[in-house]
Parts: C-alpha cells; structure tokens; sequence
C-alpha cells in the first residue's frame, strides 16, 4: 500500500502545478457517463495513470474517465478505480477541486474496498488516507506531504451540504432537508463533493446528501470511483455512509460506472435518514 500512496502524492504534486497552469477549457471528449471532459479531467488522468502503471502492486485500474478497466500487472494484488479531477468545472472559478481513489481487492465491489485516499487542491493541498481501521490527514508543505492529524467525527454534526436538482426531490427528502435546517444546521455547499465532504470530517460532522431523484433514481455519484471510498473513509471515522436504508459497502455493482444515492454524516443524521427513509423512497 506504501507505493500506492506514495504514487498518488507525487501525482497529486503534478496535479497541483497543472490546475495553477493548465488549460482549463473544454475538450472535443466525452466520458462514459455523457459529461463533457474539461482538458485538466484528461491531463490529471494522463498523470495517474502513468503513476499507476509503473506499480507492481497494482493488477488493474478503472477511471472515471474512461470506458474500461485497464490491466497492468497479472500477478498485482490491488484493483484501483479513480476519480482523476472531481469538481473540475469549478476551477474556472478558483474554488477547491480534489481527487477520489478508491482501492480494491479481488473485484470492483463496495464490500472489497480495502483503503481509500482522496485529495483537496485548495488554497492548501491535504490528502486524506483511510486504511480501512484509521483516517489520517497529511499536508503538502515545502513539496512534501506531511502528517498533520487523525480525523475523528461527533456524535452529531452542525453543517448540511444538500446536493442534486430541488426540483427533483422527492417531498420526503425535501421535507427531511427542511428539518435539518429548523434545527440549526448551517448550508455549506460548493458543488465540489470532494471539499464539501472534507468540510464535514475536518469540523466534525454534519450530513452531505445525493439523493435518489425523479430524474434520477439511482442518484448521480459513481460508486467505486466516489461514493465507496467516502463510505469508507466516514465510517472510519466514526459516522455512517448509507443509500438512505442500506450500508453503501453492502450494495451490489452491476457495472464499473454504476451510480448510488449516497448520505455521509455522523451517526446522529444519518439515524434520522434512516428513520425517514424508512418508510419512504
């Protein structure tokens, strides 16, 4: 697991100089899901990918970027799916972006997740590593990623990140948000699932939703590439990551771009998503 660690920090250290002075326009690309692919989606890619295929370790990987799972070494002993540059559109406007791995063994599954790492490009660099037992923070200072703090959630959190399109939730979920609200939680919400999970863990505990929709009823987030490396990392933690009933780690994958509703937040939300979703949804 070190090389792999120590492959994503010296990418993420190229990733770093690349959104200071890449292109950030559109390209002629699209990937598997429909999204338009911005120039630094495919340059972050270009970047992890060459990390990864000099590792030994690593049997296969998979990103959001592309179509299909790319073998690398027969006898590797990991399966990495990766997210190279999530929130990407949002670096036109200088605010934080980051990048989502999620580490695999045997199969592409929730319930084979072994570790995951994602990484904050903001106004600092911090990457987060969930060694499926501990979550540890490390800044990059004076081109060096160094240790910084454990990550601990309460029991109960005071800020909400409420994602997807309002107009297509459904009243259970509007009336569950509305709550939150009434009792004194804060809107903190940036487009960026990456910083606004990170806000969350780092000021300990809140609820981030993406739920099920009438325009989409398996939800938007990706699951190995987004959804199971945060239910790792929240419940690591010490919080909960559901699909409104079911632990996210126990959902079936019927393919590698397949999609999930998907709540993280400390214990006390994610109990009332489940007492609401209950007989709902």
């Amino acid at each position: 697991m070190d090389m792999i660690l120590d492959a994503i920090k010296k990418a993420s250290i190229e990733i770093k100089n690349l959104i200071e002075t890449g292109d950030t326009g559109k390209s002629q690309n699209q990937n598997s899901t429909g999204d338009t692919q911005l120039k630094l989606d495919i340059a972050s890619d270009e970047i992890i990918e060459s990390y990864f295929k000099k590792l030994s370790n690593v049997k296969a990987i998979v990103s959001e970027e592309q179509e299909s799972v790319i073998d690398i070494n027969q006898n590797g002993e990991y399966l990495i799916a990766y997210d190279p540059l999530d929130g990407s559109s949002l670096v036109d406007v200088n605010l934080s972006v980051g990048s989502i791995y999620g580490i695999y063994k045997d199969d592409f599954k929730g319930s084979n997740i072994v570790a995951s790492i994602y990484v904050v490009f903001g106004p600092r660099v911090e990457l987060v590593y969930c060694d499926g037992v501990s979550v540890k923070m490390f800044r990059l200072q004076n081109g060096e990623f160094n240790y910084i703090q454990d990550i601990k959630l309460y029991e109960i959190g005071k800020l909400q990140a409420p994602g997807s399109t309002q107009q297509c939730w459904y009243p259970y979920h509007k009336t569950m948000i509305d709550d939150f609200f009434k009792a004194g939680y804060r809107l903190r919400y940036s487009g960026g699932m990456v910083p606004d999970l990170h806000q969350i863990l780092l000021k300990g505990g809140g609820l981030f939703s993406y739920p099920s929709t009438t325009d989409l009823p398996k939800g938007k987030l990706r699951q190995l590439f987004e959804v199971f490396p945060f239910a790792l990392v929240y419940k690591c933690a010490g919080g909960g990551a559901i699909d409104g009933k079911h632990d996210l780690l126990s959902i079936k994958t019927l393919h590698i771009h397949d999609t999930s509703p998907c709540f993280f937040g400390s214990n006390d939300e994610i109990k009332k998503v489940i007492e609401v979703y209950k007989n709902n949804g």
